[in-house]
């Protein structure tokens, strides 16, 4: 096999790749679509205390996505 054929069938494995991480992203986010709206609130207005405001509603929306 040739170096150009070796890096268009790279290139084509990276493509599939990100289309799939990309379907599992949106599929995650719709499955968790309730923990991303609770941090949403949350969040809204707010800038550095985000971090400890809300961490109880960050680590239920990661949880979520981390099971997806």
């Amino acid at each position: 096999m040739g170096y150009v054929q070796e890096a268009r069938e790279n290139h084509v494995k990276k493509k599939v790749e990100e289309a799939l991480r990309s379907k599992m992203k949106a599929k995650a986010l719709k499955e968790c679509d309730q923990y991303t709206s609770k941090y949403a609130q949350c969040a809204s207005g707010r800038t550095f205390s985000v971090v400890w405001q809300c961490r109880k509603q960050a680590k239920e929306l990661n949880s979520c996505l981390h099971q997806l």
